[in-house]
């Protein structure tokens, strides 16, 4: 499994971002066999649960610093997983990972050793 994060970038406080995971699979399953999450992590701080979609029936999960704020989808056609971020705040500023994983269960749906597969990362700036 490769995961590819994009859409990353520059934006002001109140802003909105959405970025993209895609997701390409080589063996017999789909894309929509695994649980994707989204990570983030700023300079001098641990990575961080943002939100997460579940295999299957596609429950979704959030952060508490992100609820009401983001909205985590998928589109099973194009692989993709999306992280739909409004109302950006500074400290919503860190590099944001994609991560996947085939048997995450609930109660580790937060945590990112759960996870077997990382994309490489995109950066979200959001400036005052």
């Amino acid at each position: 499994v490769q995961l590819q994060a994009s859409g990353g970038g520059l934006v002001q406080a109140g802003g909105s971002l959405r970025l993209s995971c895609l997701t390409s699979v080589t063996s017999g399953r789909t894309s929509s066999s695994y649980t994707v999450a989204w990570f983030r992590q700023a300079p001098g701080k641990e990575r961080e649960f943002v939100a997460a979609i579940r295999r299957g029936g596609g429950s979704t999960h959030y952060g508490d610093s992100v609820k009401g704020r983001f909205t985590i989808s998928r589109d099973n056609a194009k692989n993709t997983v999306y992280l739909q971020m409004n109302s950006l705040k500074p400290e919503d500023t860190a590099t944001y990972y994609c991560a996947a994983g085939a048997g995450v269960i609930l109660s580790s749906i937060g945590i990112p050793r759960a996870y077997d597969y990382w994309g490489q990362g995109t950066q979200v700036t959001v400036s005052s």
